[in-house]
């Protein structure tokens, strides 16, 4: 069960039936039978069960999509048990995908889930397969070389990407949906005639959108952007570059990572009447916090990662584009247009 891929389904369309009408009947209501027709045919791969993941299962399976594919190969750790309400004490010492399976499947019996966790299913041939077999893929906390290599595959398939992870009290997702078609509310048409419109957007890879510049915006648009935490977050992905995977987790990393942050904001080209530097305050709460999860800040990133993966798949209103950034310590987010 856990080193093949079973496949989706790829054959004919599966029609809602009556039961399953009633249950999704809210949501068809709001977003119409064709967009949870999509959804119910849409098989989605996550990687990686931490706590944005287990945030960001439970909306899509709630939801209604087709078929879930979990993929992670590590146990269940004591640090699990905050954020992954999947997880309970006496799984301590399990694989992640099988203490979460079965609690996942509860959530919605109308939904399959396959657990995957044999760690050769990352194997570029093997990947390539299961990309290959999904309609859309879904990576949560996980290193930037990761990101890239396993966005660069899907973009190969023409599949969509979404990755979203935490780090402390800040987080983000990002999203590359290729080019993406959607249907939106008409802003010119009269209040009492509204209609909705086709639109298109064409996205980037991630290795392309970590080229950003910040050119072009005035002093009202960069400050609504939050560049500080942007560029946090990218010095985060570049300190576990550096030290194997691991990420800061005492003051003794202040230095490091601070140097490492403003490196990366000197050539970004941000406005500097806004920012002239990456914060002292927030480099030194990084350095403790960002290897550890919180629940409350899983549970806003793992929901708006459910969301907009939801918007994909209904293609119903303009997906995130294509760079969301929230910062637990104002309660607030942003979203950044990098490179598109």
């Amino acid at each position: 069960m856990d080193t093949q891929y079973e496949g989706g389904n790829k054959g004919d369309p599966v029609q809602i039936t009556e039961d399953e009408a009633a249950v999704y009947d809210r949501q068809i209501r709001l977003w119409g039978l064709e967009a949870q027709q999509r959804m119910r045919n849409a098989t989605i791969l996550v990687i990686r069960l931490r706590g944005t993941a287990t945030e960001a299962i439970k909306n899509i399976v709630l939801a209604g999509i087709g078929k879930l594919v979990i993929y992670d190969s590590e146990e269940v750790k004591e640090e699990d048990l905050g954020a992954g309400f999947f997880f309970r004490d006496e799984d301590v010492g399990k694989q992640r995908v099988d203490a979460a399976k079965a609690r996942i499947e509860a959530l919605n019996p109308l939904v399959t889930v396959q657990a995957l966790r044999h760690p050769t299913l990352l194997e570029q041939v093997s990947l390539e397969a299961l990309i290959m077999s999904v309609d859309l893929v879904c990576v949560t906390d996980w290193d930037r070389e990761a990101l890239i290599k396993i966005n660069d595959i899907c973009r190969q398939f023409g599949k969509p990407f979404y990755a979203g992870g935490t780090f402390g009290l800040l987080g983000y997702v990002f999203c590359d949906l290729l080019k993406h078609d959607y249907i939106s509310p008409d802003r010119s048409a009269p209040k009492e005639a509204p209609k909705n419109v086709k639109a298109t957007a064409s996205y980037s890879r991630l290795s392309t959108a970590l080229q950003h510049r910040w050119t072009g915006l005035t002093k009202r648009q960069t400050k609504e952007l939050n560049p500080a935490v942007v560029h946090i977050i990218l010095a985060l992905w570049e300190y576990q570059h550096k030290h194997e995977g691991k990420l800061p987790d005492d003051m003794d990393a202040a230095s490091e990572l601070g140097q490492i942050a403003n490196s990366i904001f000197a050539t970004s080209e941000v406005n500097r009447q806004v920012l002239t530097s990456v914060p002292l305050d927030l480099i030194d709460a990084m350095s403790t916090s960002a290897a550890h999860e919180f629940s409350p800040t899983c549970a806003v990133v793992g929901g708006i990662l459910a969301q907009d993966i939801l918007k994909a798949l209904a293609a119903r209103e303009a997906p995130i584009a294509n760079f969301f950034t929230f910062d637990g310590n104002t309660g607030g987010g942003s979203v950044c247009r990098m490179s598109m």
